[in-house]
């Protein structure tokens, strides 16, 4: 008999949607629909997303067929739960970070990491009861700035943000859209025991032609065991990102 390989304790994927929507002027179109496709094929047992919208005024009456619900709920697949929080409010809504789970949420906050006043950044903090035997893990979903500086002072306000809320033994997940294009934040995330899988490098942006990858999970309590982009023309329309997809054992 053929052995079969066992599945992951836990599968997760980091995505920035780009608030669903991809071009610029009359020429952009509405991939929410096709994002709810995509997100549902990966069957990740947690989905961390950047830039979702909460509600757009202006974009609802453009397109025809803008969701009636919050982009998270919309986009979060039978059985999932959604949760969300807002980062930036700007003239038409808001839009933030947000978390779909196959497992259980025990509870969510968020905090402001905005930097300076033109950025707009916050973490989205929300601990999962996981398996059976349930272990709780904690999951923060980042978008950081995109200056050098700032994104320095973000990772240390997170560190701080972990010490402060996060136990010392309790497994933890950091991911999303860290936007440095070398390895500092790596190497800072390192120094912390968040790691992630140290294989082959993973480019992520921009989707079209990935050279870099600015999207990551490191964990920490938890052993990365694989980490894939799924690529394909379909993935290239979506967003100006793709989807990382990273395997962990307990």
């Amino acid at each position: 008999m053929m052995k079969t390989e066992k599945p992951a304790f836990l599968k997760v994927a980091t995505y920035n949607i780009h608030k669903g929507v991809q071009g610029l002027g009359p020429a952009r179109r509405l991939e929410i629909h096709n994002l709810g496709l995509a997100i549902e094929q990966l069957d990740a047992d947690i989905v961390c997303l950047q830039e979702v919208r909460k509600v757009h005024r202006r974009e609802e009456k453009y397109f025809k067929h803008w969701p009636d619900l919050p982009q998270a709920e919309f986009l979060a697949p039978p059985g999932y739960e959604a949760v969300y929080k807002t980062n930036a409010i700007t003239r038409h809504g808001e839009h933030g970070n947000a978390l779909l789970s196959r497992w259980p949420v025990v509870s969510h906050r968020h905090e402001d990491i905005s930097d300076h006043r033109f950025e707009q950044r916050g973490l989205l903090h929300v601990e999962i009861k996981v398996g059976d035997p349930a272990l709780n893990v904690h999951a923060i979903v980042v978008h950081l700035g995109l200056i050098p500086a700032s994104r320095v002072r973000q990772v240390a306000q997170l560190h701080q943000y972990i010490a402060r809320e996060v136990p010392d033994a309790a497994p933890l997940l950091v991911a999303g859209d860290f936007n440095d294009w070398g390895t500092r934040i790596t190497h800072m995330m390192r120094d912390q025991g968040l790691l992630e899988w140290p294989a082959v490098h993973q480019p992520t942006y921009p989707s079209r032609l990935p050279i870099a990858q600015l999207d990551h999970v490191y964990a920490r309590g938890l052993q990365p065991v694989s980490q894939m982009v799924p690529h394909g023309k379909i993935w290239q329309r979506m967003s100006d990102h793709l989807p990382l997809v990273a395997q962990f054992e307990r």
